[in-house]
C-alpha cells in the first residue's frame, strides 16, 4: 500500500515538474513491449514511466544503471520498492555475468520494459547511436513489440551535468511499434531503430491511449 501511495505521488510530482504528457504516433500498442528511447536526463525513466497509463505502468519496469540508481536512501527505495528498476553494470569486468540477465529474466516472466539503448545522457537533441543491447534483446524475444519513444524538452530541463531542473514542459512521443526483419543485420536493424526514435523529434498528432 505504502508503495502505490509513493507511485503515485511520484506521477504527480513528475507531471507538476516536466509536465511528461504522452502522445502516441498510433494506438499505444498492447501485451508487453519494450520501450526504448533516447536519453538525456536523469529525469527520463521517471518521465516515460509517468506518461504510462497505471496498467502499463503496473507490468513495466525500468533498466537502469546501478552506479546511479543503487545508492543509500531514497534512490534506492524508488529503484527497488517503487519502479522496479532492474539494475544493469555500464562497466562490465570480462569476468562479470552477462549485463542482460536481469533484463532477460524480466521479459520471461512478461514484463515490460524501458530502455536508454545509447548506454549514457547526451546534451544533444537527437541520440547517439544505439549500442547492441537493443538488437539482442529483440532477437532473443521477437514476440516483444518494440515501441519508440522520444522525449522532447527534457535535454534541457535537466542535461548532464545539471543537479537542479528546470521545470520545462516535456512531451513524451510513442511510436509505432518497430518491425522486426529476421534476415536484418545487427548494424541495419541498430540504424533504423535509431532513426525510428529521431523521426518523432518533430511534433506528431497525438492519439489518445
Amino acid at each position: 500500500m505504502m508503495e502505490r501511495m509513493v507511485a503515485s505521488g511520484l506521477v504527480g510530482f513528475t507531471r507538476l515538474l516536466v509536465g511528461a504528457r504522452a502522445q502516441w504516433r498510433a494506438e499505444a500498442t498492447p501485451g508487453q513491449c519494450l520501450y526504448f528511447a533516447n536519453h538525456c536526463s536523469h529525469l527520463d525513466t521517471l518521465a516515460i514511466w509517468s506518461a504510462l497509463t497505471p496498467e502499463q505502468r503496473a507490468s513495466t519496469r525500468p533498466v537502469a544503471a546501478r552506479d546511479y540508481w543503487d545508492q543509500p536512501g531514497l534512490r534506492r527505495y524508488l529503484a527497488n520498492r517503487v519502479l522496479r528498476v532492474i539494475l544493469i553494470e555500464r562497466r562490465r569486468d570480462l569476468q562479470a555475468p552477462d549485463p542482460l540477465t536481469g533484463v532477460f529474466a524480466a521479459l520471461e516472466h512478461g514484463d515490460s520494459l524501458i530502455l536508454f539503448p545509447e548506454g549514457t545522457r547526451t546534451p544533444d537533441r537527437l541520440p547517439q547511436p544505439f549500442r547492441g543491447g537493443l538488437f539482442r534483446i529483440a532477437e532473443t524475444f521477437p514476440a516483444v513489440h518494440l515501441v519508440p519513444v522520444y522525449l522532447d524538452t527534457l535535454h534541457r530541463s535537466l542535461p548532464k551535468g545539471s543537479h537542479v531542473p528546470l521545470p520545462l514542459y516535456c512531451n513524451v512521443r510513442f511510436g509505432a511499434p518497430l518491425k522486426r526483419d529476421a534476415a536484418e543485420t545487427r548494424a541495419d536493424f541498430l540504424r533504423r531503430a535509431h532513426a525510428a526514435v529521431c523521426a518523432l523529434a518533430e511534433p506528431i498528432q497525438a492519439v489518445s491511449p
